[in-house]
């Protein structure tokens, strides 16, 4: 361990699993406590778990960021239980369904705009106050998407999510670095999370594009863009505001 968030507590929603269980064990190496939210429970559950093998401190709370009695539960939850929040991964979000910007439903949109962005803000806005309540700053980082720096057809909704994910970085560095906390964003390419990886089941053809996507011809891990998190949370990016840091195999580079 470098103890690049030593001493620290930090906030990691969609923590039952995939990118968000890899930010919560990532964290714990660095050395920091971890308050966990998501809505599945039981994935909730054993991610605590992994922690506390891997001796780490975790506290967890059902949280549908979409709602933000939840949100502000689970940031009270983490304050109750070690007195403050020094950091965040803003990590929530699900993709919907894919449509044409002709065939889409409202249903799909709203769901999209409910979960990638007002989620995103409303994380955003609940560690930001407890941080402000604190006096010292932090640092928050939301998981956007190399689909918030491109357009891909038939992903409309959740390209418009998570172009605004990156929007609401940018503007929430410039309002909140007076307060000294910083506000990044890590945009992932496809990552071989389970949830993809059973998507996509023995269907070869489907996994070879995907893959061929990215310049360097491979899925991303999720510890990939943890440790991106984790770095981004730490004073090694001390100067870093505002940025949407593409983690994406080279994808945003094509």
């Amino acid at each position: 361990m470098s103890g690049l968030v030593a001493n620290k507590v930090a906030v990691v929603t969609g923590a039952g699993s995939g990118i968000g269980r890899a930010s919560a064990l990532a964290f714990v190496r660095e050395g920091a406590k971890v308050v966990l939210g998501d809505v599945d429970d039981a994935g909730g559950a054993e991610t605590v778990k992994l922690v506390e093998q891997a001796g780490g401190e975790a506290v967890f709370a059902h949280c549908d960021i979409s709602k933000e009695a939840d949100v502000e539960a689970l940031v009270a939850k983490g304050v109750e239980a070690f007195g403050r929040i020094d950091c965040a991964h803003n990590n929530a979000g699900a993709p919907g369904e894919g449509f044409s910007i002709v065939n889409d439903t409202v249903e799909n949109f709203d769901f999209n705009y409910a979960v990638n962005l007002k989620g995103a803000w409303l994380s955003m806005k609940h560690v930001a106050r407890q941080m402000i309540a604190q006096g010292d700053g932090g640092a928050i980082v939301t998981t956007a998407s190399y689909a918030g720096l491109v357009g891909i057809r038939n992903s409309g909704a959740y390209v418009a999510a998570k172009h605004g994910v990156v929007g609401l970085t940018k503007t929430g560095a410039i309002e909140l670095a007076s307060k000294n906390i910083r506000v990044n964003a890590v945009c992932p390419g496809p990552i071989g999370t389970s949830l993809l990886l059973t998507a996509i089941g023995d269907n070869d053809a489907a996994r070879t594009h995907m893959e061929n996507l990215a310049p360097m011809r491979r899925f991303g891990e999720p510890n990939e863009i943890a440790n991106a998190a984790v770095w981004l949370c730490s004073d090694q990016s001390s100067y870093m505001t505002g940025v949407s840091l593409p983690v994406d195999g080279g994808m945003a580079a094509t």
